[in-house]
């Protein structure tokens, strides 16, 4: 089943799926560029990796490895007999805090490198949730790696399909949309490449840097996502009769709601 969105599905953002979901699109776009860069370069995954702790803002967008439920009543009692006819004993049930089991973070990207010499050619990040908390460890980090591919000879490509946050630029073209994508190519960094997509829009092809003789490759961004939400059966779980978390504005969620009712999901 398809998603009913003409292009990005905002209930795929929500918090405890999104995790799941850059899983797959990362691995989309590795396979969708796969035959287009061949056999000059290929795609790996690579990950990126910074510490955190738990003063890090962006713990709050971070699903715990660990999530114990809280008890519905904090202040219950329970009352157990001393076998030796003493006095019960009392024992009041403690508050159950989810946690953060891992201080190091691992965000996973699309590398393509040229196979002769092995060199980086274009790095392809999907934007995640930490990184667009400002002051969080994830956004400096994301910021960073950034400011260090722009001073290389690597193009630079960033996917943000996520409406809250800051975005990862803070020009106002990049802020006037729903969702957008960046590139940066390595022989024209002072001017960046946007792609603006609204919710209701189709998701865009963008063209995707390689380096010279190679010309740019197609990336069709709306059929990636589409392939991912129909190969992990995310429509089995997702509840299309409540809004989408985070909530769309109030004409969209007008759109959707109509939208959704002519697809019977409502």
């Amino acid at each position: 089943m398809p998603s009913p969105f003409p292009g990005m599905d905002p209930y795929l953002e929500t918090p405890h799926l999104w995790p799941d979901v850059h899983h797959e699109l990362i691995s989309g776009i590795r396979r969708a560029l796969r035959p287009l860069i061949r056999p000059r370069n290929v795609a790996r995954v690579e990950l990126r990796a910074y510490g955190t702790d738990e003063n890090d803002p962006g713990l709050d967008v971070i699903i715990p490895d660990a999530r114990i439920e809280k008890t519905r009543d904090n202040s219950r009692k329970t009352s157990r007999p001393n076998s030796n006819g003493a006095p019960t004993l009392t024992v009041v049930e403690p508050t159950i805090l989810p946690i953060q089991l891992d201080d190091e973070i691992e965000e996973a990207r699309v590398e393509i490198i040229d196979v002769k010499s092995g060199s980086l050619v274009t790095i392809i990040e999907v934007l995640s949730p930490t990184n667009k908390v400002r002051g969080s460890v994830g956004r400096r980090s994301f910021l960073q790696k950034r400011v260090e591919t722009l001073q290389s000879e690597v193009h630079w490509v960033g996917i943000d399909l996520l409406r809250a946050g800051a975005p990862s630029i803070s020009h106002g073209a990049a802020t006037e949309c729903d969702y957008r994508v960046i590139v940066s190519k390595a022989e024209r960094r002072r001017c960046f490449r946007l792609w603006r997509v609204l919710l209701r829009e189709p998701l865009p092809v963008v063209g995707i840097p390689l380096r010279a003789p190679d010309n740019d490759v197609p990336l069709d961004l709306g059929a990636v996502v589409q392939h991912a939400y129909e190969d992990m059966d995310y429509a089995l779980t997702i509840d299309y009769t409540k809004p989408p978390d985070p909530p769309l504005a109030k004409g969209d969620a007008k759109w959707a709601d109509k939208l959704l009712r002519s697809k019977g999901l409502r």
